[in-house]
């Protein structure tokens, strides 16, 4: 009876979760996408959750459903990553434009903690991070991902997403911070080799290379299973090694992309697809809404000023830093337009998915409370809201204003 029990109480969480993510898509396109899918989900998520009508609860297996989801986001953006354009001048630009972000962002929460070192590297992370799997569906639907613009876009979001789980794995590990350098070097040699054993045996044995290629738009959709694999297989080595299993998931998405663009361009995007249809449909939804979930309204309603002052923060020294870069120096991002480096700083500063990990972790870890951590994910929600949209206003008025 127990066991059964259990069963009714998992699957009704994930009734109210599939709910959330039905009705998130239907409450964005009634507003005509201002208020984006994933901010629905946040909103439906915290009324279900136990802070207000408590009628999802995160069970060890709704638990589980989130890390695949999370997995499955980061997975997305390393798949939309050029590692040209990381390797190019304009990606090193963009690491640099990161870097004195986050000493930006360290110098910030040393002032608002008073000196505290670990909270202010919190505050750091969660404000230097952009959320590339969260501006993606915004730069496809509006056409701009081909635009330097949306390549610029890609390439900072690729360093706001890898810099900040790296730090995070280095930084708020239990370890020391050179044992937890060492271990995440001896991660990126593993990561490397774990994909690329499944490609050296297909290229070795060319017959089961061909069968398997041949084999993935059928029912047993085998490179989809074998990037799964990976996605799996990388994200538990970083649960074993104590690291950010976001690091896990964006590894195995940027290398699996690296080793299929090598095959040919049309495959890796057919994956990448495909990827989005399992992860839209219900996990990437699930990892959103339970994020939600956690999100105290009330506390958040009563630290308004906090709210608003992370929000500042986030712009001050993500967002700023970026568009004065753009301004002031020669980044060869091919962007010239004084709008479009507005709308680039506004891209580069919406966070959200980081700031739920970092929070998370710094509210297991009692570096900041369960409140704190409710208002800093509810202000990675209002720059996804708000960001986004203002740039997109943005960049539209400096293409008008070129013709």
């Amino acid at each position: 009876m127990g066991a059964e029990h259990g069963l009714v109480a998992d699957l009704l969480s994930v009734w109210w979760i599939a709910l959330a993510a039905a009705l998130g898509p239907v409450f964005a396109l009634v507003t005509r996408r201002t208020v984006p899918d994933v901010v629905w989900l946040l909103v439906f998520g915290a009324l279900i959750g136990p802070h207000v009508l408590g009628l999802a609860g995160e069970t060890e297996a709704v638990g589980v459903l989130r890390e695949l989801g999370l997995g499955l986001l980061f997975l997305l953006a390393g798949f939309e990553v050029r590692v040209a354009d990381m390797h190019g001048a304009q990606g090193r630009h963009a690491a640099l434009t990161w870097l004195l972000c986050a000493v930006l962002g360290v110098g910030a929460g040393l002032l608002l903690t008073g000196g505290q070192v670990q909270v202010a590297i919190v505050i750091a992370i969660a404000s230097t991070s952009t959320a590339l799997g969260t501006l993606l569906p915004i730069l496809k639907d509006s056409g701009g991902m081909d635009t330097p613009l949306g390549r610029a876009i890609m390439t900072h979001g690729a360093y706001g997403e890898l810099l900040p789980i790296v730090a995070m794995s280095v930084l708020l590990s239990t370890r020391a911070t050179w044992q937890a350098a060492v271990v995440l070097l001896a991660f990126a040699a593993a990561a490397v080799l774990v994909v690329a054993l499944p490609a050296r045996i297909l290229r070795r044995l060319p017959l089961l290379g061909r069968a398997v290629m041949g084999a993935s738009n059928t029912t047993m959709q085998t490179t989809l299973r074998i990037t799964v694999l990976v996605l799996v297989t990388l994200m538990l080595l970083t649960a074993v090694l104590e690291l950010d299993v976001a690091l896990g998931a964006f590894s195995a998405g940027l290398l699996s992309n690296a080793v299929l663009q090598a095959v040919t361009r049309q495959h890796a995007e057919e994956i990448a697809h495909k990827i989005e249809i399992v992860g839209f449909s219900l996990l990437i939804p699930v990892f959103f809404v339970t994020s939600g979930m956690a999100i105290d309204i009330a506390a958040v309603a009563s630290q308004w000023p906090l709210l608003l002052g992370f929000i500042a923060v986030i712009l001050l020294v993500r967002g700023l830093p970026v568009f004065l870069r753009e301004a002031w120096t020669t980044t060869r991002s091919g962007i010239t337009g004084t709008r479009d480096r507005m709308a680039l700083g506004l891209y580069a500063a919406t966070g959200l998915p980081i700031i739920v990990a970092v929070t998370q972790i710094a509210a297991s870890s009692q570096l900041i409370t369960d409140a704190t951590a409710s208002v800093m994910v509810c202000a990675g929600a209002v720059t996804v809201l708000l960001f986004p949209l203002t740039a997109t206003h943005l960049s539209r008025d400096d293409t008008a204003n070129t013709r």
